[in-house]
């Protein structure tokens, strides 16, 4: 059996917890919550770092499932005791951080995993094949369009007991790592790099709940040719409008979109006829909002599988940070105040 250890128990980490309580070859040893009411009720539930220690309990890898700010410094304490890392998305806040961690795990010969698991999802999976196959012939243009709603019910304080994360620059970051960076790396993962970043960042309504922009377009060149932009907003009106990829290339053109890039809108390729897909999963349901899809089985099958010598990292630190490596980028070129 491979021991998990949870760290956070809010709503994507009762998400991984689920997936490893009906896995064959996981086990749950502990979860860690700083909040008592989330752990009420547990047998295996802790209100700390050191009453999971105190335990004598033993795990082989950490899920970091806490808010971004804290990512980085809790895997470093996971691997510094002996353990392995699943970092949730976004792996941290800043490149310098990543690459520490990076650097850490190589010297204490442990494996950080990162959770990318819009690469799942069929359309993606069928954006990937297609675009590698080169029946694209030369890409011309990528465009990203993601329009989400977050409004109050979301930014509002929780209870006491817990940290009000969401919207603070230092634990949160930012509408890019939090809300849309699964859609930079898929962007990224299909289409590679990009360069001369040119952006103008605005916060339209969230100016008394962040301490970021909320919404954005940039635009840039791809390394390997092309040219791409980004449009994004977590302004839009009650609820989740879109989440779409457009590629116009010398042999043909497609969109992938929906709320979450889960079906295939448009295609048009020479000589293609295009296969079913299977049918993409879920949204994450979080109450008053919705997120990404749920494919956090595959991430937690490919952790077992490497952990097992069955199969590499599918999504592991350097393609973590090559994210944050881009969010950093465009926010650090932003042309308005």
């Amino acid at each position: 059996m491979i021991r998990f250890l949870l760290f956070g128990y809010g709503h994507i980490g009762k998400r991984h917890a689920s997936l490893i309580r009906i896995h064959p070859e996981g086990e749950l040893v502990g979860i860690i919550d700083v909040n008592p009411e989330r752990i009420i009720g547990l047998d295996n539930g802790f209100d700390s770092w050191k009453a999971f220690e105190a335990s004598g309990l033993k795990a082989d890898i950490v899920i970091i499932a806490l808010p971004n700010g804290l990512h980085i410094p809790m895997a470093k304490c996971a691997i510094e005791a002996g353990m392995h890392v699943l970092i949730e998305k976004p792996m941290g806040l800043s490149v310098a951080e990543c690459r520490g961690l990076i650097n850490l795990a190589k010297l204490e010969e442990k494996k950080v995993f990162v959770v990318k698991q819009n690469r799942y999802s069929p359309p993606s999976l069928w954006m990937k094949e297609v675009v590698d196959s080169g029946r694209l012939g030369k890409i011309f243009e990528v465009h990203i369009r993601c329009f989400w709603n977050r409004d109050d019910r979301y930014y509002q304080a929780g209870p006491k007991s817990e940290i009000n994360w969401r919207g603070s620059k230092h634990l949160d970051g930012g509408v890019l790592f939090t809300q849309f960076s699964h859609f930079i790396d898929v962007m990224y993962w299909v289409f590679g790099d990009i360069q001369n970043i040119q952006s103008r960042l605005f916060n339209h309504n969230h100016t008394e709940s962040t301490e970021f922009p909320d919404s954005g377009m940039v635009h840039f060149d791809l390394i390997k040719g092309g040219v791409g932009s980004l449009q994004f907003s977590t302004s839009v009106f009650e609820e989740n409008m879109e989440s779409s990829m457009t590629i116009l290339a010398e042999n043909g053109a497609f969109k992938v979109g929906g709320q979450y890039m889960e079906r295939i809108e448009f295609v048009n390729i020479a000589d293609y006829q295009m296969p079913e897909l299977p049918e993409a999963s879920a949204p994450n349901d979080y109450g008053n909002y919705k997120g990404s899809a749920g494919n956090h089985s595959h991430v937690i099958q490919n952790v077992i599988d490497t952990l097992k010598d069955r199969a590499e990292i599918a999504t592991g630190g350097e393609d973590g940070l090559k994210v944050v490596d881009i969010i950093e980028r465009i926010i650090s070129t932003n042309k308005l105040d």
